[in-house]
This record gives C-alpha cells, sequence and structure tokens, in this order.
C-alpha cells in the first residue's frame, strides 16, 4: 500500500518539497477557522504556517467545516498536512503547510465546535465560507426566514449557521469572563468585517428574547467585538485526480487533497485586533487602517473580471480562464470592462489600477492552472451585487451608461438559461436556482426575464438607476439570446474571436 503523508512521512520528502520548519507538537491553537476549503488551505493557512516557523507558536488553527466532513477526512490521516502546489505556466513549487492543528465537522459535533470557539486560547476566529452562507435576504439585512436561522434560533446550543456558532461562542465567553475574539472575515462581500458585525448583531437581537444568559449580547457584539475588514486575493482552481496523481509522484506518497494555486497572493487587513494576532506583516501583509480601496480594486476589477470570463467563456465553449481569456473577443471585452469600472474606483487611495490590470492579464493567462469557468460562474446572485452592479449602478449616476458591466449581468442571465440545453444541467449552481428556473420556463421576453430576475436577487433596489440598468441587460440578453456572444460583442463593437454558442 502507497504511504500517505503524514507526520511520519513528512521529513523523507524530496529536498525540493518545503515543509514546516518548527516542531508541531509545540503550537498552540490560537484561531479557529470556519470553512475550511481550497482557499483558507492556499492562503490564510500558509500566511499562518510562515507566522510559526518565525516562531510565533500560538497561533495555530482549529479547522471547522460547517457542512461536509470531506476535507477533515481527506487530512485526519495526514495529521492535517497537505500539499499546497503553486504553479505558473513554467514551473511548479510544492510546499507542506502544517497550520491546521485539527479539524472539527459542526454537523457531527457542534459541541465541540462551541467548546473550541470558547475556549481562552482562541484569539481570532476567520472565516471563508462563500457569499451565500451569510445568508443575506435581497435587502442585505440576515434572511429572518431561512430555515437554518429559524433552527440556530429554537437551537441555541446546536446551530448550523456561522451566525448562531459566533453567537453562543460569544455568549459563553461573556458568561465565563472571557474576552471576546476578534472576528475576522475573509469572503468577498462589501466592507465584509462591517456587514458581518451587522448580520451578527441582527441575529443576537432574535435569540431568545427574555432569556437572562442572551440578556445585552447584542450590545456586547455591537460594542467589545471587533470585526476588522480584510480583501483576500489568490486564485485557488478546484483540485483533480490528475493534480493528486501528479503531486503523489513527485512526493513518494499520497496526499488525498493537495491544493492548487498562483504565485501571487495578497492579503490586506484593517489592523483592529484587540487580543493581539500574529505578525502577518513581516510575510507580505498589508495591515491599514481602511481596507475599502483595496476592496473595490479587487471585486471590481479582479472579481467582475472573472465573473465576466466565466459567463462569457461557458457561453463560448471555453472550459477555463486562459482559454477563454486568450480568446481576442473576449480579451478586448476585458479590457473595455476594466476602462469602465476603474472610475468608480477612489482616486485619492494611491491605487495603482495600470499595474493591477498588467498583473491580472498575466494571472488569467498562466495556462498551469486550469482554473474552470463553471467553478467561478457558481452563486453569480450572490457575487454580481458587488461585483458589477455596485459600479454599475455609479456609472448610471455619473451620467455613464455601463454598456459592459451590464453584459456580464445579461451573461449571467444566459448561461444560467443555458443549463440543460446547450450546458450541461447542473454546470453550475446558485441559491437561486429553483426560482430562476421557474421564471426561465416561462420563456418570458429579455425585458420581463430580466425585470423578474433582478427582483429575485434584489439588485439595484431602491435605486434611482435600476430601470436603466435592467433596459440594458435586456438589450444585451436579446443579442446573446439571438446570436450568442459574437452578436453580443459585436454590438459593443467588438470583432468576434470566439465560437460563440447560439442559445434557443
Amino acid at each position: 500500500m502507497t504511504k500517505r503523508l503524514s507526520g511520519g512521512t513528512v521529513q523523507a520528502l524530496p529536498a525540493l518539497v518545503a515543509r514546516p520548519a518548527y516542531d508541531r507538537s509545540r503550537v498552540v491553537p490560537g484561531i479557529v477557522h470556519l470553512g475550511v476549503g481550497a482557499f483558507h488551505r492556499a492562503h490564510q493557512a500558509a500566511y499562518v504556517d510562515d507566522c510559526l516557523a518565525a516562531g510565533e507558536t500560538g497561533w495555530g488553527i482549529t479547522g471547522v467545516s460547517l457542512r461536509s466532513a470531506d476535507t477533515r477526512d481527506a487530512l485526519a490521516p495526514q495529521d492535517g498536512l497537505y500539499t499546497l502546489a503553486i504553479r505558473s505556466s513554467g514551473e511548479e513549487k510544492l510546499r507542506v503547510v502544517g497550520s491546521i492543528g485539527s479539524m472539527l465537522v459542526a454537523p457531527e459535533d457542534p459541541g465541540a465546535v462551541l467548546a473550541a470557539l470558547a475556549d481562552p486560547r482562541t484569539r481570532i476566529v476567520t472565516l471563508t465560507i462563500t457569499e451565500k452562507a451569510y445568508l443575506r435576504a435581497a435587502g442585505g439585512g440576515l434572511d429572518t426566514a431561512h430555515p437554518d436561522i429559524v433552527h440556530d434560533l429554537a437551537n441555541l446550543q446546536t446551530p448550523k449557521t456561522a451566525h448562531g456558532f459566533l453567537a453562543e461562542a460569544l455568549a459563553r465567553r461573556r458568561a465565563a469572563g472571557t474576552p471576546p475574539f476578534t472576528v475576522l472575515c475573509c469572503d468577498n462581500l462589501p466592507a465584509n468585517g462591517a456587514t458581518l458585525h451587522r448580520l451578527l448583531i441582527e441575529f443576537a437581537e432574535l435569540r431568545g428574547p427574555g432569556m437572562k444568559s442572551d440578556a445585552g449580547l447584542a450590545s456586547h457584539i455591537a460594542d467589545a467585538v471587533a470585526f476588522p475588514s480584510s480583501m483576500v486575493d489568490r486564485i485557488v482552481p478546484a483540485t483533480t485526480d490528475a493534480d493528486r496523481a501528479r503531486i503523489a509522484g513527485q512526493l513518494g506518497v499520497e496526499d488525498a487533497w493537495p491544493v492548487m494555486t498562483e504565485p501571487f497572493c495578497q492579503w490586506v487587513i484593517e489592523d483592529k485586533f484587540p487580543e493581539g494576532r500574529p505578525a502577518w506583516e513581516q510575510f507580505g501583509v498589508t495591515m491599514v487602517d481602511d481596507v475599502g480601496p483595496f476592496e473595490d480594486m479587487k471585486l471590481r476589477l479582479l472579481n467582475g473580471s472573472h465573473s465576466a470570463i466565466a459567463y462569457l467563456g461557458l457561453l463560448s465553449g471555453h472550459a477555463t480562464v486562459d482559454r477563454a481569456f486568450a480568446d481576442p473577443a473576449i480579451r478586448a471585452f476585458v479590457d473595455a470592462l476594466w476602462a469602465e469600472a476603474i472610475p468608480t474606483l477612489p482616486t485619492n487611495a494611491g491605487l495603482d489600477t495600470t499595474s493591477y490590470t498588467a498583473e491580472l492579464t498575466k494571472r488569467f493567462s498562466n495556462t498551469a492552472l486550469a482554473h474552470r469557468t463553471a467553478q467561478i460562474a457558481n452563486d453569480g446572485s450572490q457575487k454580481l451585487p458587488q461585483r458589477i452592479v455596485a459600479s454599475a449602478i455609479e456609472r448610471i449616476e455619473a451620467g455613464a451608461p455601463p454598456e459592459h458591466l451590464t453584459l456580464v449581468i445579461a451573461a449571467w442571465i444566459a448561461a444560467s438559461e443555458a443549463r440543460g440545453k446547450t450546458l450541461p444541467e447542473a454546470h453550475f449552481t446558485d441559491p437561486l436556482d429553483a426560482a430562476l428556473a421557474e421564471v426561465f420556463s416561462q420563456q418570458l421576453p429579455a425585458n420581463e426575464t430580466v425585470a423578474a430576475v433582478f427582483d429575485l436577487a434584489g439588485f439595484a433596489r431602491e435605486h434611482a438607476g435600476r430601470q436603466t440598468l435592467m433596459e440594458l441587460v435586456a438589450s444585451h440578453l436579446v443579442h446573446l439570446r439571438q446570436g450568442g456572444v459574437e452578436l453580443a460583442l459585436a454590438a459593443l463593437g467588438i470583432g468576434s474571436g470566439s465560437s460563440a454558442a447560439t442559445l434557443t
């Protein structure tokens, strides 16, 4: 039987494979991370690994999966170790990361998760749970009708959601006289720290009205708990069986779940940690007073163009980002999209958009990553408001029609309509899929389809430019339905370079 990567085999790996440069037995857990997916293991866990190697042994990570046991089951036999494969078009560097000391699966043992969160040694809780897991209603507030929120309010000791776990843990710490941990959101939400702060206060206000144990909890969270905002950036494609086989060949042992990523990595954090933090700045993290400008640049230039590449790429038959970006028409569209989005960014924050988009061009062209367009396409209703809709509304308010930004929204609708037709049935998913399917089944004209989708997703709700936005999106959707991506881009003056699929 082939050996597995583990604490017993890590030191025998080939010399070119980097490995933890510290005694893992001396590491104390100081961070609980909710949502131990591939992105966390390529990003925050790697930064913490650097800090542990520098002697900051009080910041080990306890990983928590809120849904699936898959990551725990893959890493537990490996003592939490995994390989980070840093891939560029010319080379691949392997690094074994050891910062995750233990893993918990919330549905199996919510009590153990609450115990880890309430542990006085836990001083920071980080989250990468994806936009949809924050359970926001269309208006931006907490979705109080969501079944998981309803469950958590009725079952305080056995929560399912991040809100339920955080609120109960903070209540326990407060009752025990333990200072609150700092909550560090690392998801792509606008003003993510402030957004999670507001949602958690809303949740706490609903917990057991009149219960003595909850008296003042919402005020405690509002006044005493720090929620710094952060901006994270690293491309992390899904790991394939071919990746596992290649990595095993280089290691000489099996790794059940290696993580693929790119050389580029960025983390910008609001420096607000009352109970202390690792010296992240020594390893490339940017600690700032205001994350906002960096967040806006990343959301609108990287994430916005990523969504554009994904939906236009899917409709054009391109399976990966590098192939879609190599399509001359899509490439020209991305340049035009950036030109529309850049004027919506703050001009007094020292942002270098020229260098940033040049770096994005190199990253999107990385042929080694094989980042699937279908992976990026997931959860469009949750991602597009901050990636595309916000800047489109700002353009309308400034009297500048967002012609390219609105095509991205239309392409999401068209790609969603195409599933089960020119795209596989479940090629990508969205929390609104059931409601969207009902709209699409009616085969409405483009303007009525767009109005219905905007109502479902809450796009630009109560904004004066909403009608203009919908009209532009509907115009693009007509072109996509009639002649696919080729016609839609031609209407913008962009010549064909793609094999665009025509939707029926």
